[in-house]
């Protein structure tokens, strides 16, 4: 994943070479780069992180351990912003704007945060070739304090890196409305007992927020329903009427009452 699958990594190396690398080179290399991540957008969105992401499924196997479990509700509303400021800042400005002696940029993101890449590439790294402890520094050893306290959060609270941090998700998630795949609600067959959002690892308000950027496609709530009111639906049309709810299930409920 580190060496040739990781969006983020090639985003990243993208803006890092901007200055540098000459424009043919550059066009190239956006043209295939992101292309390539436009379309795994628009055909899977965040199907990838519900169904393809090893570290989404390493935070749900994490939070199946017996421990004190709560959701964690950053305040003034961090919870949904937080993602967005590590995409601006550490995926794009900081890797443009600050160059090394070299001319490059640095991987900001990736070297400094990206709990996944610690997990999956650098501790894995140091089993398949011991020699390379002799580099480790003060950066590993910070990373890998983040990243024990990232995975102390995720055993207390379901998926709290996608949903609080996880700039890749905030990418794929852009094209939720758009893409292949989308989740569709109906009211006739809806009872309102609010399974489906008490079993959503995101902690979406439904239907309202069903195919908003946050929803990672995981069908939680479409094989909870007893009514079988949610499904999955093949569309590239975005229909508004259909996939644009402005009410909650709660709300609704309420509204009945």
């Amino acid at each position: 994943m580190a060496w040739f699958s990781c969006p983020l990594g090639i985003i990243q190396n993208l803006f890092a070479s901007l200055r540098t690398l000459p424009t043919q080179v550059l066009i190239s290399a956006f043209s295939y780069s992101l292309g390539l991540i436009l379309l795994m957008s628009l055909a899977l969105g965040r199907v990838i992180c519900g169904w393809l992401c090893p570290f989404g499924l390493f935070q749900e196997l994490l939070y199946r351990i017996p421990f004190y479990k709560r959701e964690i509700l950053l305040p003034y509303s961090l919870q949904r912003y937080l993602k967005h400021l590590f995409l601006i800042f550490f995926v794009i400005l900081l890797p443009f704007l600050y160059l090394t002696e070299i001319g490059y940029g640095l991987v900001w993101f990736c070297k400094f945060v990206c709990p996944a890449g610690t997990l999956e590439a650098g501790y894995l790294n140091l089993i398949l070739q011991p020699h390379l402890t002799k580099n480790i520094g003060l950066t590993f050893y910070l990373k890998t304090a983040l990243l024990l306290g990232f995975l102390i959060l995720c055993i207390v609270d379901l998926r709290f890196f996608c949903k609080n941090l996880c700039p890749l998700g905030l990418i794929y998630g852009i094209f939720n409305k758009y893409g292949l795949f989308r989740l569709r609600w109906n009211e006739k067959k809806c009872t309102l007992c609010g399974a489906c959002e008490k079993i959503c690892p995101m902690s979406l308000r439904i239907p309202k927020e069903l195919n908003s950027v946050e929803c990672i496609r995981c069908l939680n709530c479409l094989s909870i329903c007893p009514s079988k009111a949610i499904v999955l639906e093949r569309s590239l049309f975005y229909l508004p009427h259909v996939d644009l709810k402005s009410i909650t299930i709660k709300e609704l409920k309420h509204a009945k009452k």
